[in-house]
Protein backbone atom coordinates (compact mmCIF):
# COMPACT_ATOMS: atom_id res chain seq x y z
CA UNK A 1 0.00 0.00 0.00
CA UNK A 2 1.48 3.30 -0.98
CA UNK A 3 1.99 5.84 1.57
CA UNK A 4 -0.51 8.99 0.91
CA UNK A 5 2.09 11.41 -0.22
CA UNK A 6 3.16 8.48 -2.94
CA UNK A 7 -0.16 7.90 -3.80
CA UNK A 8 -1.40 11.01 -4.53
CA UNK A 9 1.87 11.84 -6.36
CA UNK A 10 1.69 9.00 -8.18
CA UNK A 11 -2.25 8.34 -9.31
CA UNK A 12 -3.58 11.52 -9.77
CA UNK A 13 -1.72 12.30 -12.54
CA UNK A 14 -3.61 9.70 -14.40
CA UNK A 15 -6.90 11.45 -13.76
CA UNK A 16 -9.26 13.00 -16.49
CA UNK A 17 -9.05 16.72 -16.43
CA UNK A 18 -12.14 17.11 -18.54
CA UNK A 19 -15.00 14.60 -19.76
CA UNK A 20 -18.10 13.32 -19.76
CA UNK A 21 -18.37 11.94 -16.71
CA UNK A 22 -21.15 11.25 -13.93
CA UNK A 23 -21.69 12.98 -10.72
CA UNK A 24 -19.96 10.22 -8.90
CA UNK A 25 -17.23 10.42 -11.14
CA UNK A 26 -16.42 13.62 -10.66
CA UNK A 27 -16.70 13.55 -7.33
CA UNK A 28 -14.04 11.18 -7.38
CA UNK A 29 -11.66 12.42 -9.20
CA UNK A 30 -11.63 16.00 -7.88
CA UNK A 31 -10.81 14.56 -4.46
CA UNK A 32 -7.79 12.95 -5.28
CA UNK A 33 -6.52 16.21 -7.58
CA UNK A 34 -7.29 17.72 -3.77
CA UNK A 35 -4.85 14.70 -2.42
CA UNK A 36 -7.29 12.43 -0.76
CA UNK A 37 -6.25 9.18 -1.24
CA UNK A 38 -8.44 7.53 1.79
CA UNK A 39 -12.07 7.59 2.52
CA UNK A 40 -13.61 6.31 5.54
CA UNK A 41 -17.31 5.66 4.59
CA UNK A 42 -19.95 3.50 4.82
CA UNK A 43 -21.99 2.74 1.21
CA UNK A 44 -25.53 3.80 0.77
CA UNK A 45 -28.46 3.70 -1.89
CA UNK A 46 -27.93 7.70 -1.97
CA UNK A 47 -24.33 6.75 -2.34
CA UNK A 48 -24.86 4.34 -5.13
CA UNK A 49 -23.45 6.58 -7.47
CA UNK A 50 -20.23 7.66 -5.62
CA UNK A 51 -18.97 3.97 -4.51
CA UNK A 52 -19.38 2.72 -8.29
CA UNK A 53 -17.11 5.54 -9.15
CA UNK A 54 -14.62 4.85 -6.25
CA UNK A 55 -14.76 1.16 -7.30
CA UNK A 56 -13.35 2.34 -10.82
CA UNK A 57 -10.69 4.40 -8.92
CA UNK A 58 -10.05 2.04 -6.33
CA UNK A 59 -5.98 1.94 -7.84
CA UNK A 60 -6.35 5.82 -6.61
CA UNK A 61 -8.26 6.13 -3.58
CA UNK A 62 -8.61 3.30 -1.00
CA UNK A 63 -12.09 2.84 1.13
CA UNK A 64 -12.00 1.76 4.42
CA UNK A 65 -15.46 0.67 5.35
CA UNK A 66 -16.60 0.61 8.88
CA UNK A 67 -19.48 -0.39 10.93
CA UNK A 68 -20.84 2.75 11.96
CA UNK A 69 -20.93 6.28 10.72
CA UNK A 70 -19.79 7.40 13.49
CA UNK A 71 -16.84 4.97 13.39
CA UNK A 72 -16.22 6.19 9.82
CA UNK A 73 -16.08 9.83 11.05
CA UNK A 74 -13.79 9.29 13.89
CA UNK A 75 -10.97 7.43 11.62
CA UNK A 76 -11.23 10.45 10.02
CA UNK A 77 -10.31 12.63 12.30
CA UNK A 78 -7.79 10.53 13.46
CA UNK A 79 -5.89 10.30 9.98
CA UNK A 80 -5.94 14.31 9.89
CA UNK A 81 -4.62 15.11 13.10
CA UNK A 82 -1.75 12.36 13.26
CA UNK A 83 -0.95 13.78 9.69
CA UNK A 84 -2.27 17.58 9.47
CA UNK A 85 -3.55 16.83 6.22
CA UNK A 86 -7.38 16.13 5.08
CA UNK A 87 -9.03 13.24 6.76
CA UNK A 88 -11.96 12.37 4.15
CA UNK A 89 -15.50 10.26 5.12
CA UNK A 90 -18.40 9.10 3.29
CA UNK A 91 -21.97 8.76 4.79
CA UNK A 92 -25.54 8.56 3.79
CA UNK A 93 -27.99 11.50 4.43
CA UNK A 94 -30.65 11.80 7.51
CA UNK A 95 -29.19 9.41 9.91
CA UNK A 96 -25.74 8.73 9.07
CA UNK A 97 -25.31 12.81 9.02
CA UNK A 98 -26.33 12.61 12.45
CA UNK A 99 -24.61 9.37 13.51
CA UNK A 100 -21.21 11.23 12.40
CA UNK A 101 -22.05 14.27 13.95
CA UNK A 102 -20.48 12.92 17.60
CA UNK A 103 -17.44 12.59 15.39
CA UNK A 104 -17.65 16.30 13.65
CA UNK A 105 -17.84 17.77 17.42
CA UNK A 106 -14.96 16.46 18.30
CA UNK A 107 -13.12 17.35 15.44
CA UNK A 108 -14.68 20.85 15.21
CA UNK A 109 -13.42 21.49 18.99
CA UNK A 110 -9.92 19.97 18.29
CA UNK A 111 -9.44 22.08 14.92
CA UNK A 112 -9.46 19.27 12.66
CA UNK A 113 -9.22 19.43 8.90
CA UNK A 114 -11.85 16.72 8.21
CA UNK A 115 -14.21 16.50 5.09
CA UNK A 116 -17.54 14.88 5.68
CA UNK A 117 -18.97 13.86 2.17
CA UNK A 118 -23.24 13.42 2.76
CA UNK A 119 -25.49 12.06 0.26
CA UNK A 120 -28.81 14.05 0.13
CA UNK A 121 -32.35 12.59 -1.14
CA UNK A 122 -33.53 13.13 -4.99
CA UNK A 123 -33.02 16.83 -5.77
CA UNK A 124 -36.30 17.62 -7.01
CA UNK A 125 -38.10 16.29 -3.27
CA UNK A 126 -35.11 18.31 -0.78
CA UNK A 127 -37.45 20.24 1.87
CA UNK A 128 -40.75 18.61 0.98
CA UNK A 129 -41.50 16.79 3.32
CA UNK A 130 -42.71 13.79 1.89
CA UNK A 131 -40.92 11.22 4.21
CA UNK A 132 -38.71 9.83 1.67
CA UNK A 133 -35.63 7.34 2.97
CA UNK A 134 -33.14 8.95 5.27
CA UNK A 135 -35.11 12.74 4.79
CA UNK A 136 -34.57 15.24 7.64
CA UNK A 137 -35.47 18.76 7.44
CA UNK A 138 -32.74 21.36 7.14
CA UNK A 139 -29.81 18.90 7.08
CA UNK A 140 -27.59 21.71 5.56
CA UNK A 141 -28.66 24.27 9.03
CA UNK A 142 -28.08 20.96 10.71
CA UNK A 143 -24.64 20.21 10.58
CA UNK A 144 -23.08 23.53 10.41
CA UNK A 145 -23.52 23.43 14.18
CA UNK A 146 -20.35 21.02 14.44
CA UNK A 147 -18.67 22.51 10.71
CA UNK A 148 -16.98 25.77 9.68
CA UNK A 149 -18.65 25.42 5.89
CA UNK A 150 -21.49 23.48 4.35
CA UNK A 151 -22.74 23.31 0.74
CA UNK A 152 -24.64 21.48 -1.53
CA UNK A 153 -23.74 20.81 -5.35
CA UNK A 154 -26.80 19.93 -6.87
CA UNK A 155 -25.38 18.84 -10.56
CA UNK A 156 -22.24 16.89 -12.08
CA UNK A 157 -21.02 20.34 -13.40
CA UNK A 158 -21.03 21.95 -9.88
CA UNK A 159 -19.13 18.97 -8.25
CA UNK A 160 -14.84 20.24 -9.01
CA UNK A 161 -16.17 23.95 -7.73
CA UNK A 162 -17.80 22.84 -5.05
CA UNK A 163 -14.68 20.91 -3.42
CA UNK A 164 -12.23 22.73 -4.51
CA UNK A 165 -14.04 25.59 -2.05
CA UNK A 166 -14.44 22.79 0.30
CA UNK A 167 -10.72 22.21 0.58
CA UNK A 168 -9.95 26.19 0.48
CA UNK A 169 -11.62 26.49 3.45
CA UNK A 170 -9.95 23.24 5.10
CA UNK A 171 -6.83 24.63 4.21
CA UNK A 172 -6.90 28.25 5.27
CA UNK A 173 -7.67 29.84 8.51
CA UNK A 174 -8.67 27.73 11.63
CA UNK A 175 -8.76 24.69 10.04
CA UNK A 176 -12.28 22.80 11.37
CA UNK A 177 -14.58 20.02 9.69
CA UNK A 178 -16.39 21.20 6.34
CA UNK A 179 -19.52 19.31 4.57
CA UNK A 180 -21.06 19.02 1.00
CA UNK A 181 -23.79 16.89 0.36
CA UNK A 182 -24.74 15.77 -3.31
CA UNK A 183 -28.42 14.11 -4.10
CA UNK A 184 -28.24 10.51 -5.59
CA UNK A 185 -30.07 11.72 -9.01
CA UNK A 186 -26.79 13.93 -9.14
CA UNK A 187 -24.49 11.24 -8.73
CA UNK A 188 -25.67 8.82 -11.34
CA UNK A 189 -26.55 12.23 -13.63
CA UNK A 190 -24.18 12.49 -16.61
CA UNK A 191 -22.69 15.65 -18.07
CA UNK A 192 -19.42 18.05 -19.47
CA UNK A 193 -17.19 18.16 -16.27
CA UNK A 194 -14.40 20.49 -16.26
CA UNK A 195 -12.09 19.33 -13.38
CA UNK A 196 -10.09 21.97 -11.88
CA UNK A 197 -6.39 22.15 -10.38
CA UNK A 198 -5.86 22.32 -6.94
CA UNK A 199 -5.90 25.76 -5.37
CA UNK A 200 -2.38 26.98 -4.79
CA UNK A 201 -2.45 27.80 -0.60
CA UNK A 202 -1.38 31.47 0.16
CA UNK A 203 2.34 31.82 1.99
CA UNK A 204 1.68 31.84 6.19
CA UNK A 205 0.41 34.83 7.33
CA UNK A 206 3.08 36.59 10.26
CA UNK A 207 0.92 38.86 11.63
CA UNK A 208 1.00 42.82 11.89
CA UNK A 209 4.33 44.41 11.78
CA UNK A 210 3.88 46.28 13.95
CA UNK A 211 2.34 44.49 16.80
CA UNK A 212 4.58 42.17 16.69
CA UNK A 213 7.29 44.89 17.60
CA UNK A 214 5.50 45.51 20.05
CA UNK A 215 5.40 42.22 21.58
CA UNK A 216 8.73 41.00 21.19
CA UNK A 217 9.90 44.23 23.30
CA UNK A 218 7.30 42.59 25.90
CA UNK A 219 8.79 39.57 25.58
CA UNK A 220 12.34 40.82 25.49
CA UNK A 221 12.39 43.02 28.13
CA UNK A 222 10.27 40.71 30.36
CA UNK A 223 12.08 39.04 33.07
CA UNK A 224 10.28 35.58 33.49
CA UNK A 225 8.32 35.33 30.57
CA UNK A 226 5.93 32.56 30.07
CA UNK A 227 4.72 30.49 26.75
CA UNK A 228 1.18 29.05 26.91
CA UNK A 229 1.20 26.61 23.98
CA UNK A 230 -2.32 25.40 22.57
CA UNK A 231 -2.96 22.83 20.02
CA UNK A 232 -2.85 25.68 17.37
CA UNK A 233 0.96 25.42 17.74
CA UNK A 234 1.30 21.87 16.80
CA UNK A 235 -1.43 22.28 14.04
CA UNK A 236 0.15 25.30 12.27
CA UNK A 237 3.46 23.32 12.42
CA UNK A 238 4.99 25.90 14.89
CA UNK A 239 6.75 23.54 17.14
CA UNK A 240 10.89 24.45 15.90
CA UNK A 241 9.71 28.11 16.10
CA UNK A 242 8.53 27.87 19.41
CA UNK A 243 11.55 25.88 20.87
CA UNK A 244 14.11 28.69 19.43
CA UNK A 245 11.91 31.22 20.52
CA UNK A 246 11.58 29.74 24.05
CA UNK A 247 15.38 29.20 24.49
CA UNK A 248 15.90 32.52 23.67
CA UNK A 249 14.03 33.98 26.29
CA UNK A 250 14.42 31.32 28.60
CA UNK A 251 10.98 31.19 28.73
CA UNK A 252 8.89 27.92 30.18
CA UNK A 253 6.31 26.75 27.57
CA UNK A 254 3.24 25.06 29.41
CA UNK A 255 1.68 22.49 26.93
CA UNK A 256 -2.36 22.34 27.20
CA UNK A 257 -3.44 18.35 26.26
CA UNK A 258 -3.96 19.28 22.99
CA UNK A 259 -0.24 20.97 22.19
CA UNK A 260 1.52 18.67 24.00
CA UNK A 261 4.66 17.63 22.09
CA UNK A 262 5.03 21.41 20.73
CA UNK A 263 8.10 21.23 22.74
CA UNK A 264 9.69 17.61 23.83
CA UNK A 265 9.35 16.58 27.35
CA UNK A 266 12.35 15.84 27.57
CA UNK A 267 13.44 19.94 27.26
CA UNK A 268 13.64 21.32 30.79
CA UNK A 269 11.84 24.25 29.52
CA UNK A 270 8.65 22.12 28.81
CA UNK A 271 6.26 22.28 31.69
CA UNK A 272 2.71 20.72 32.39
CA UNK A 273 -0.99 23.04 33.32
CA UNK A 274 0.27 21.65 36.99
CA UNK A 275 3.78 23.49 36.45
CA UNK A 276 1.60 26.44 35.49
CA UNK A 277 0.31 27.14 39.01
CA UNK A 278 3.92 27.36 40.28
CA UNK A 279 4.60 29.64 37.00
CA UNK A 280 1.87 32.16 36.76
CA UNK A 281 2.03 34.05 40.04
CA UNK A 282 5.82 35.19 38.75
CA UNK A 283 5.68 35.27 34.93
CA UNK A 284 5.45 38.99 34.14
CA UNK A 285 4.44 38.37 30.42
CA UNK A 286 2.72 35.55 28.92
CA UNK A 287 2.81 34.99 25.15
CA UNK A 288 -0.63 32.66 24.37
CA UNK A 289 -0.09 30.77 20.86
CA UNK A 290 -2.90 28.77 19.46
CA UNK A 291 -4.99 28.04 22.50
CA UNK A 292 -8.57 29.43 24.07
CA UNK A 293 -6.38 30.06 26.86
CA UNK A 294 -9.63 28.51 29.43
CA UNK A 295 -7.73 27.36 32.02
CA UNK A 296 -5.66 30.71 33.10
CA UNK A 297 -8.31 32.68 32.91
CA UNK A 298 -11.04 31.11 34.78
CA UNK A 299 -9.01 28.76 37.35
CA UNK A 300 -8.93 29.97 40.66
CA UNK A 301 -5.53 29.21 40.47
CA UNK A 302 -5.76 31.33 37.00
CA UNK A 303 -4.46 34.99 35.91
CA UNK A 304 -6.35 37.34 37.72
CA UNK A 305 -7.19 40.78 36.23
CA UNK A 306 -4.88 42.88 34.01
CA UNK A 307 -2.01 40.52 33.62
CA UNK A 308 0.05 41.33 30.54
CA UNK A 309 -0.73 38.84 27.89
CA UNK A 310 -0.01 38.65 24.29
CA UNK A 311 -2.51 36.03 22.38
CA UNK A 312 -1.52 34.99 19.27
CA UNK A 313 -4.13 32.98 17.18
CA UNK A 314 -5.45 32.11 13.48
CA UNK A 315 -8.83 32.75 14.42
CA UNK A 316 -9.10 36.76 15.33
CA UNK A 317 -12.44 36.02 17.02
CA UNK A 318 -10.64 33.09 19.72
CA UNK A 319 -8.41 36.34 21.06
CA UNK A 320 -9.77 38.02 23.57
CA UNK A 321 -12.68 35.22 24.01
CA UNK A 322 -11.29 33.81 27.34
CA UNK A 323 -9.12 36.96 28.54
CA UNK A 324 -8.34 40.46 27.35
CA UNK A 325 -4.93 40.48 25.84
CA UNK A 326 -2.67 43.53 26.19
CA UNK A 327 -2.02 42.66 22.41
CA UNK A 328 -3.90 40.45 20.26
CA UNK A 329 -2.25 39.06 16.74
CA UNK A 330 -4.05 37.23 14.28
CA UNK A 331 -1.46 35.34 12.87
CA UNK A 332 -0.45 32.08 11.37
CA UNK A 333 1.33 29.88 14.30
CA UNK A 334 4.53 29.10 12.36
CA UNK A 335 4.91 32.35 10.76
CA UNK A 336 3.53 34.59 13.60
CA UNK A 337 6.01 32.46 16.42
CA UNK A 338 8.51 32.55 13.74
CA UNK A 339 8.65 36.70 13.38
CA UNK A 340 8.85 36.88 16.81
CA UNK A 341 11.29 34.69 17.56
CA UNK A 342 13.18 36.95 14.93
CA UNK A 343 12.81 39.89 16.49
CA UNK A 344 13.50 38.80 19.60
CA UNK A 345 16.90 37.69 18.72
CA UNK A 346 17.59 41.13 16.90
CA UNK A 347 17.15 42.60 20.57
CA UNK A 348 19.95 40.41 21.59
CA UNK A 349 19.06 40.42 25.20
CA UNK A 350 21.42 37.73 27.17
CA UNK A 351 19.71 35.08 29.46
CA UNK A 352 21.07 33.48 32.57
CA UNK A 353 19.53 29.62 31.95
CA UNK A 354 16.74 28.30 33.70
CA UNK A 355 17.31 25.30 33.05
CA UNK A 356 18.48 23.98 36.48
CA UNK A 357 15.64 25.98 38.37
CA UNK A 358 12.48 24.63 35.47
CA UNK A 359 14.38 20.95 35.42
CA UNK A 360 13.95 20.82 39.14
CA UNK A 361 10.46 22.10 39.01
CA UNK A 362 9.72 19.40 36.51
CA UNK A 363 11.59 16.63 38.38
CA UNK A 364 9.58 17.31 41.69
CA UNK A 365 6.25 17.54 39.69
CA UNK A 366 6.80 14.76 37.95
CA UNK A 367 7.25 12.38 41.58
CA UNK A 368 3.80 13.89 42.76
CA UNK A 369 1.93 12.94 39.50
CA UNK A 370 3.80 9.06 39.53
CA UNK A 371 2.10 9.00 43.17
CA UNK A 372 -1.21 8.89 41.54
CA UNK A 373 -1.86 4.59 41.81
CA UNK A 374 -2.14 2.35 39.20
CA UNK A 375 -2.90 5.19 36.55
CA UNK A 376 0.64 6.45 36.68
CA UNK A 377 1.97 3.11 36.94
CA UNK A 378 0.56 1.63 33.89
CA UNK A 379 0.66 5.04 31.68
CA UNK A 380 4.24 4.76 32.16
CA UNK A 381 4.27 1.34 31.27
CA UNK A 382 2.51 2.02 27.74
CA UNK A 383 5.36 5.05 27.90
CA UNK A 384 8.59 2.75 27.93
CA UNK A 385 6.81 0.83 25.49
CA UNK A 386 6.02 3.23 23.04
CA UNK A 387 8.67 4.95 20.60
CA UNK A 388 9.07 8.32 20.39
CA UNK A 389 7.24 9.06 17.40
CA UNK A 390 4.77 6.34 18.63
CA UNK A 391 0.76 7.81 18.81
CA UNK A 392 -0.84 7.75 21.65
CA UNK A 393 -4.44 8.15 21.67
CA UNK A 394 -6.06 9.03 25.48
CA UNK A 395 -9.86 8.82 26.36
CA UNK A 396 -12.13 9.91 28.48
CA UNK A 397 -11.10 7.36 30.75
CA UNK A 398 -8.33 7.11 34.99
CA UNK A 399 -5.32 6.40 32.88
CA UNK A 400 -6.40 9.13 30.18
CA UNK A 401 -7.35 11.90 32.62
CA UNK A 402 -4.08 11.32 34.38
CA UNK A 403 -2.00 10.83 30.86
CA UNK A 404 -3.69 14.55 30.16
CA UNK A 405 -2.08 15.94 32.95
CA UNK A 406 1.49 14.14 33.49
CA UNK A 407 2.54 11.38 30.23
CA UNK A 408 5.61 12.46 28.58
CA UNK A 409 5.49 13.51 24.90
CA UNK A 410 8.30 13.47 22.46
CA UNK A 411 7.06 14.78 19.08
CA UNK A 412 4.01 16.93 17.87
CA UNK A 413 0.96 15.01 16.80
CA UNK A 414 1.72 12.01 18.67
CA UNK A 415 -0.98 12.74 20.97
CA UNK A 416 -4.40 12.67 21.05
CA UNK A 417 -7.42 13.68 22.70
CA UNK A 418 -10.94 14.75 22.19
CA UNK A 419 -10.52 18.13 23.53
CA UNK A 420 -13.01 20.35 25.39
CA UNK A 421 -15.86 17.83 23.63
CA UNK A 422 -14.55 15.22 25.99
CA UNK A 423 -16.17 12.59 23.74
CA UNK A 424 -16.57 9.19 25.80
CA UNK A 425 -15.91 6.34 22.76
CA UNK A 426 -14.00 8.34 20.42
CA UNK A 427 -10.41 7.21 21.13
CA UNK A 428 -10.89 3.32 19.54
CA UNK A 429 -11.70 4.17 16.35
CA UNK A 430 -10.04 7.62 15.93
CA UNK A 431 -6.61 5.49 16.74
CA UNK A 432 -7.83 3.05 13.91
CA UNK A 433 -7.85 6.19 11.65
CA UNK A 434 -4.41 7.61 13.05
CA UNK A 435 -2.95 4.03 12.42
CA UNK A 436 -4.52 3.42 8.62
CA UNK A 437 -3.04 7.23 7.98
CA UNK A 438 0.84 6.35 9.32
CA UNK A 439 1.03 2.41 9.15
CA UNK A 440 4.61 2.47 9.68
CA UNK A 441 4.17 3.80 12.79
CA UNK A 442 3.54 2.64 16.66
CA UNK A 443 -0.36 3.65 17.65
CA UNK A 444 -1.67 2.67 20.94
CA UNK A 445 -5.51 3.09 22.05
CA UNK A 446 -6.11 3.32 25.62
CA UNK A 447 -9.74 2.92 26.88
CA UNK A 448 -12.36 2.41 29.55
CA UNK A 449 -14.77 -0.51 29.12
CA UNK A 450 -17.10 2.21 29.06
CA UNK A 451 -16.07 4.10 26.62
CA UNK A 452 -14.75 1.00 24.81
CA UNK A 453 -18.70 -0.02 24.57
CA UNK A 454 -19.44 2.53 22.07
CA UNK A 455 -17.42 1.77 19.17
CA UNK A 456 -16.66 -2.16 19.74
CA UNK A 457 -17.82 -2.95 16.59
CA UNK A 458 -14.90 -0.97 14.83
CA UNK A 459 -12.97 -4.04 15.91
CA UNK A 460 -14.37 -6.14 12.55
CA UNK A 461 -12.96 -2.56 10.49
CA UNK A 462 -9.84 -3.49 12.39
CA UNK A 463 -9.61 -7.09 11.08
CA UNK A 464 -11.06 -6.57 7.52
CA UNK A 465 -8.33 -4.09 7.04
CA UNK A 466 -5.39 -5.39 9.41
CA UNK A 467 -4.97 -2.44 11.11
CA UNK A 468 -2.19 -3.09 13.49
CA UNK A 469 -2.98 -0.86 16.22
CA UNK A 470 -2.90 -1.72 19.59
CA UNK A 471 -6.37 -1.11 21.82
CA UNK A 472 -6.18 -1.03 25.43
CA UNK A 473 -8.93 -1.97 27.27
CA UNK A 474 -9.38 -1.30 31.49
CA UNK A 475 -12.14 -3.20 32.97
CA UNK A 476 -13.90 -2.10 35.91
CA UNK A 477 -17.21 -3.26 34.68
CA UNK A 478 -18.33 0.48 35.55
CA UNK A 479 -18.83 3.91 33.76
CA UNK A 480 -15.36 4.12 36.63
CA UNK A 481 -15.62 7.62 37.08
CA UNK A 482 -19.37 8.53 37.02
CA UNK A 483 -19.45 5.96 39.87
CA UNK A 484 -16.33 7.53 41.95
CA UNK A 485 -18.44 10.80 41.58
CA UNK A 486 -21.31 9.14 42.73
CA UNK A 487 -19.42 7.74 45.78
CA UNK A 488 -17.85 10.69 46.90
CA UNK A 489 -20.72 13.24 46.50
CA UNK A 490 -23.84 11.66 47.14
CA UNK A 491 -22.92 9.06 50.26
CA UNK A 492 -21.79 6.24 48.53
CA UNK A 493 -25.02 6.11 46.02
CA UNK A 494 -24.61 4.84 42.70
CA UNK A 495 -27.18 4.32 39.78
CA UNK A 496 -26.91 3.43 36.61
CA UNK A 497 -22.77 3.48 36.26
CA UNK A 498 -22.33 -0.46 36.72
CA UNK A 499 -21.78 -2.44 33.19
CA UNK A 500 -22.53 -6.05 32.11
CA UNK A 501 -19.23 -6.25 29.81
CA UNK A 502 -18.84 -9.16 27.41
CA UNK A 503 -15.48 -11.90 28.08
CA UNK A 504 -13.07 -9.30 25.81
CA UNK A 505 -10.94 -11.51 25.12
CA UNK A 506 -13.77 -13.96 23.75
CA UNK A 507 -14.92 -11.03 21.78
CA UNK A 508 -11.60 -10.06 20.29
CA UNK A 509 -11.51 -13.96 19.14
CA UNK A 510 -14.39 -13.96 17.50
CA UNK A 511 -13.49 -10.82 15.45
CA UNK A 512 -10.20 -12.87 14.66
CA UNK A 513 -7.82 -10.34 15.85
CA UNK A 514 -4.99 -11.46 18.69
CA UNK A 515 -6.31 -10.81 22.45
CA UNK A 516 -4.41 -10.84 26.16
CA UNK A 517 -5.37 -10.31 29.26
CA UNK A 518 -3.14 -8.70 31.83
CA UNK A 519 -3.36 -7.37 35.45
CA UNK A 520 0.76 -5.21 36.33
CA UNK A 521 2.25 -2.65 34.20
CA UNK A 522 4.78 -4.49 33.91
CA UNK A 523 3.31 -7.32 32.18
CA UNK A 524 0.70 -4.53 30.13
CA UNK A 525 4.55 -3.01 29.03
CA UNK A 526 5.70 -6.76 27.44
CA UNK A 527 2.66 -7.03 25.87
CA UNK A 528 2.15 -3.42 24.33
CA UNK A 529 5.64 -3.53 22.93
CA UNK A 530 5.08 -7.33 21.65
CA UNK A 531 1.86 -5.71 20.03
CA UNK A 532 4.13 -2.90 18.39
CA UNK A 533 6.63 -5.54 17.08
CA UNK A 534 4.02 -8.09 16.29
CA UNK A 535 2.05 -5.36 13.85
CA UNK A 536 -0.59 -6.81 14.05
CA UNK A 537 -4.45 -6.06 15.86
CA UNK A 538 -4.28 -6.96 19.07
CA UNK A 539 -6.83 -6.21 22.20
CA UNK A 540 -4.91 -5.60 25.60
CA UNK A 541 -7.66 -6.01 28.46
CA UNK A 542 -6.20 -4.98 31.71
CA UNK A 543 -8.91 -5.53 35.04
CA UNK A 544 -8.55 -2.28 37.20
CA UNK A 545 -10.27 -1.88 40.56
CA UNK A 546 -11.30 1.36 41.73
CA UNK A 547 -8.70 3.95 41.74
CA UNK A 548 -7.93 7.34 43.37
CA UNK A 549 -9.26 10.80 42.33
CA UNK A 550 -6.21 12.38 40.68
CA UNK A 551 -7.16 15.82 40.60
CA UNK A 552 -7.68 15.49 44.58
CA UNK A 553 -4.50 13.84 45.12
CA UNK A 554 -2.94 16.66 42.87
CA UNK A 555 -5.13 19.46 44.56
CA UNK A 556 -6.62 20.45 41.36
CA UNK A 557 -10.27 20.15 42.37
Amino acid sequence: MLRTEERSQTDVAALPTAATMTGGEALVASLATNGVSTIFGLPGVQLDGAFDALHAARETVRVVHTRHEQGAAYMADGYARVTGEVGTCLVVPGPGLLNATAALSTAYACNSPVLCVTGQIQSDLIEFGRGLLHEIPNQLEMVRSVTKWARRAMTPEEIPTLVREAFGELRTGRPRPVEIEIPPDTLFATADVKLLPREAQAPPFAGDPELLERAAAMLSNAAKPLIWAGGGVVRGGAAEALRRLAEMLQAPVVMTSNGKGALSDRHPLAQSILGAMELLPEADVILAVGTRFVEPATAAWGLGPDRIVIQLDIDVEEIGRNYSPTIGIEADASAGVAALADLVETAGRERVSREAELQALKDGLAARTQAVGPQAEFAMAIRRALPDDGIFVSEMTQVGYWSNLAFPVYQPRTYVTPGYQGTLGYGFPTALGAQVALPERAVVSVNGDGGFGFCLNELATMARHEIPAVVVVFNDDAYGNVRRIQHEQFGGRTIASDLRNPDFLALAKAFGIGGRRVETPVALEAAVTEGIVAREPLLIEVPLGPVPNPWRILGLR
